[in-house]
C-alpha cells in the first residue's frame, strides 16, 4: 500500500476504491472535507478493502495498519 498527503490514495498502483477517511466509495460524493482533514490526520479506513485500520499516532508521525494490505507510515 502506498500513501501520500494528497487526495488520491493508491493501492499497488491502482486507484483507491474507498475513501481512507470516511470509508465511503471514493468515486461517489464529495470528499473535499475528507481531503482537507487528511492533511492533518492519519487514514482510518483501508482504501482497498474498507477495513478499519489500526492507527497509532506519535509525536514523530503516524502509522496505520490494515490486516490484509499492510502498513502505511508518515513522518518516520
Amino acid at each position: 500500500m502506498e500513501s501520500d498527503a494528497g487526495t488520491t490514495r493508491t493501492v499497488e498502483g491502482e486507484a483507491a476504491l474507498w475513501c481512507d477517511r470516511c470509508g465511503e466509495r471514493a468515486a461517489e460524493g464529495d470528499h473535499a472535507a475528507c481531503a482537507a482533514a487528511r492533511e492533518l490526520e492519519p487514514p482510518r479506513y483501508c482504501p482497498a478493502c474498507r477495513r478499519r485500520m489500526k492507527v497509532q499516532v506519535l509525536p514523530a508521525g503516524w502509522s496505520a495498519a490494515c490486516v490484509e494490505h499492510g502498513t502505511v507510515r508518515s513522518g518516520y
